[in-house]
């Protein structure tokens, strides 16, 4: 792990190294030949709601779900993402209590009911970790709950709910309507302005319809507990154009304010001599994670296939019958002269077969293959690929070093960076 902090007397300061540290690391990952990393807004309820950007390698097989726009630059963490819902409030209708035997699900009662689950309102339980109070939010039925967000805004840490005879909760029935005292409620924003709703009746075997909440519950509080989802509202451009993806966090930024330097005694003295707490930044790269994300993105079935910036090598010779004098001597010549112009050239002279030494390149994963075999030199060429196979050439003997060092520099420089 590469870590960084800054200490500033000003948030202002702050803010400026911040965004000084942000386009660097854009930089960094974009010079690593890992176009695919994103910088990603993060949840900052751990520290204190600050801002704080994750920097994300997307792949189909990351831990972590990003939320992006077709449309514009917006991108965030699944955790940190507004959901910002599209739909039709409906009618409003007379409430009734209907009789639903065995429907506990939403897709159960939907098709009960043969309405959608943008027509449902469903509870998620949980309790609270230092006392077991119950909590329950309610949400629109085709979404689902973010526990992130819902810990920032109870201020507590949760876990899933057991529902006791006690409670006095009807698991598969519960609905606003008719709950035990001292349970929380959370109603999410998704439920704002919808007419009539199908939900729970807190009784077996019974669901309301028709439910409209600001007639049956009077005013209550909405907020945002919902995970954003694909087709969901953007909350920059307003189009209906987010979408989500996998990703593996390759580093992080975070402004931390003074949670840390107060907590640890840590002052310095103002200019106008009083004693005050350092506000504090926090800057991160993981460096082994990043390499294995990198070999996770950029692989066949073979072994990985190293951006040419970050590889271990630029270039894997390979001499096939390194026995053979001419191929001893030239594979010498073309290391040589290689070495001399800065490309750092791995040498593979084992006496293998071409099966083995190219199999074991592969693995190594070397952007740029040069071969010298026998057979090669009978007709006056050198075999140079890329390892990615976006390049097979043969080129005579004496142009091969020429082509070879111009290809390398050429692909640094597509990553800006140069030998």
């Amino acid at each position: 792990m590469k870590d960084a902090y800054s200490f500033h007397t000003s948030q202002e300061d702050l803010e400026r190294y911040y965004k000084v540290c942000y386009d660097a690391y854009n930089r960094i990952f974009f010079r690593a030949g890992v176009g695919d990393v994103v910088a990603v807004a993060s949840d900052s309820g751990m520290m204190g709601g600050k801002v704080s950007h994750e920097y994300m390698l997307l792949t189909p097989v990351g831990e972590d779900t990003i939320v992006l726009c077709h449309d514009c630059d917006y991108r965030a963490n699944m955790e940190a993402a507004p959901c910002i819902v599209h739909g039709e409030p409906g009618e409003v209708a007379e409430l009734q209590k209907v009789e639903t035997p065995n429907v506990k699900t939403i897709d159960d009662l939907c098709a009960f009911l043969k309405i959608t689950p943008e027509q449902t309102c469903k509870a998620v339980v949980y309790q609270e970790n230092l006392n077991d109070k119950y909590v329950v939010a309610f949400l629109r039925g085709d979404l689902d709950i973010n526990e992130t967000k819902l810990r920032n805004y109870l201020k507590a840490e949760i876990h899933p709910a057991e529902i006791t005879l006690e409670s006095g909760l009807t698991p598969g029935f519960i609905g606003p309507k008719g709950l035990p005292e001292g349970v929380r409620v959370v109603y999410d924003a998704s439920l704002k302005g919808l007419n009539a709703v199908a939900t729970g009746a807190n009784e077996t075997d019974m669901h309301y319809i028709g439910f409209n909440i600001p007639r049956e519950m009077g005013e209550v509080e909405y907020v945002d507990v919902a995970k954003a989802y694909d087709g969901g509202i953007c909350p920059v451009c307003g189009k209906k154009s987010i979408y989500t993806s996998r990703g593996i966090e390759v580093g992080n930024i975070f402004q931390l304010g003074t949670k840390y330097t107060e907590s640890m005694g840590m002052t310095y003295v103002d200019q106008d001599g009083s004693l005050k707490h350092p506000i504090m930044g926090c800057y991160g790269i993981g460096v082994g994670r990043l390499a294995a994300s990198v070999c996770e993105a950029h692989r066949d079935d073979y072994g990985p296939i190293w951006p040419i910036s970050i590889a271990p090598w630029h270039v894997h010779l390979c001499s096939l019958r390194a026995d053979n004098e001419e191929v001893a001597a030239v594979s010498q010549k073309i290391y040589d002269e290689l070495t001399a112009r800065g490309v750092e050239v791995i040498w593979d002279d084992r006496s293998v077969s071409a099966g083995v030494m190219f199999s074991d390149a592969d693995l190594f994963g070397v952007p740029v293959r040069v071969v010298v075999s026998p057979k090669g030199l009978k007709n006056g060429t050198i075999e140079i690929s890329a390892r990615d196979k976006s390049m097979q050439e043969k080129k005579p003997v004496a142009e091969a070093v020429d082509f070879v060092y111009n290809y390398v520099v050429d692909e640094l420089a597509k990553l800006e960076c140069r030998l």
